[in-house]
């Protein structure tokens, strides 16, 4: 089943600012908020086809790429889309809905435990490394479960006595009425009575973590490896979010590259062009490559060199090699090789008249 443009959902133009779409999803969220339809299960899942819209184009990053592949494009490159729940929406964006209703919302108290945040790791590389692959160390920070009280948060658990137990406050706002969680026990409807000294009763910590990640030969610029489980981890023991690395691969002093071809310009004499040449090129491994010059290449001229570009990812394959010619012309010559190609040019026909205007004598000056 094919899924619902984001910017028609939203009911925004393609080309519509940051602010535009903010506005636009507060609007709607403040129409199909599901405290505003109770049991209207069209308003919920209305309510979360316009969240699932706004959670990708409020993103700089998501919605570049789905504005460049679609919803196929962000899967691809591992971003999960769409809410389960409308707790999990109200968790997503509780900033926006602070700005709507006056206060954070939440609904039910959660009934089940959550996967971890997923992280990510921007790392740069050459073009040499991408050309190859590599392995890399990297240090990020990221919540770990507390070594103290193994994630348990504390002692003598007692039931919160700001919302009895229930996880959650109920507010009156005009026609709404919005249950909101409990700011004492972040919804758990408990608290320690002696909370872990360590994590002070959140359960984790922060921590730097290091670890070697293995960059496949041929990524590009924006490609992704997903390493599962290394992300932070879940609630009560569910499981641990993904480690994002994108890659963003440095220019190249000579070769420029598209996907997986590479192209250079490489001068050469005119003589070369008009006679051909052979002239061996080192590539971005160790090889070199030998490239022919055919007899009377024209300036601008471009020669494909098969096989000769960068690894196709997930491939044996490779892309190809595209050579431009810039022919290059002395500046200046010596008498025996402006003799030569006077004579070169009588042999086409062409008479020279040279650049040198012949001095008049004086008397020729005189006007009588």
């Amino acid at each position: 089943m094919n899924k619902k443009d984001y910017y028609e959902i939203l009911g925004v133009s393609p080309n519509a600012s940051d602010e535009e779409i903010k506005r636009a999803y507060r609007r709607l969220a403040l129409q199909y908020h599901p405290d505003r339809n109770p049991g209207n299960k069209e308003a919920e899942e209305r309510f979360k086809e316009i969240s699932e819209a706004y959670e990708v184009l409020s993103d700089p990053e998501k919605r570049r790429i789905y504005d460049m592949y679609g919803h196929e494009g962000l899967e691809g490159r591992g971003y999960s889309t769409g809410f389960s729940d409308i707790d999990e929406i109200f968790s997503a964006f509780n900033d926006i809905f602070e700005d709507l209703f006056g206060f954070r919302t939440g609904t039910r108290r959660r009934a089940r435990p959550r996967q971890g945040r997923s992280l990510r790791y921007d790392i740069e590389i050459t073009l040499e490394e991408a050309y190859k692959g590599i392995e890399k160390e990297i240090s990020f920070e990221r919540l770990e479960v507390c070594p103290e009280c193994n994630g348990i948060g504390g002692k003598h658990r007692i039931t919160c006595p700001n919302c009895r137990g229930m996880g959650q406050i109920t507010r009156s706002h005009g026609f709404f009425h919005i249950s909101t969680t409990c700011p004492r026990c972040n919804g758990e409807g408990h608290i320690f009575a002696e909370p872990c000294p360590k994590c002070r009763g959140n359960g984790v910590v922060r921590r730097k973590k290091k670890m070697n990640i293995k960059i496949p030969a041929g990524v590009d610029t924006g490609s992704q490896l997903r390493i599962r489980g290394e992300g932070e981890p879940g609630e009560y023991g569910a499981a641990p979010g993904d480690l994002f690395i994108v890659i963003h691969v440095k220019e190249h002093e000579f070769f420029k590259r598209e996907e997986e071809h590479l192209y250079c310009e490489i001068p050469v004499s005119f003589v070369q062009a008009i006679l051909g040449d052979r002239i061996r090129i080192q590539l971005i491994g160790d090889e070199e490559v030998e490239v022919e010059i055919p007899p009377g290449t024209q300036p601008g001229s471009i020669i494909k060199v098969p096989g000769k570009g960068m690894p196709k990812l997930g491939s044996t394959k490779k892309g190809d090699l595209f050579v431009k010619i810039e022919v290059t012309l002395p500046k200046s010559i010596t008498k025996k090789q402006r003799a030569l190609l006077e004579e070169f040019a009588k042999t086409e026909g062409i008479k020279l008249k040279g650049t040198q205007k012949k001095k008049k004598k004086l008397w020729e000056r005189v006007i009588h």
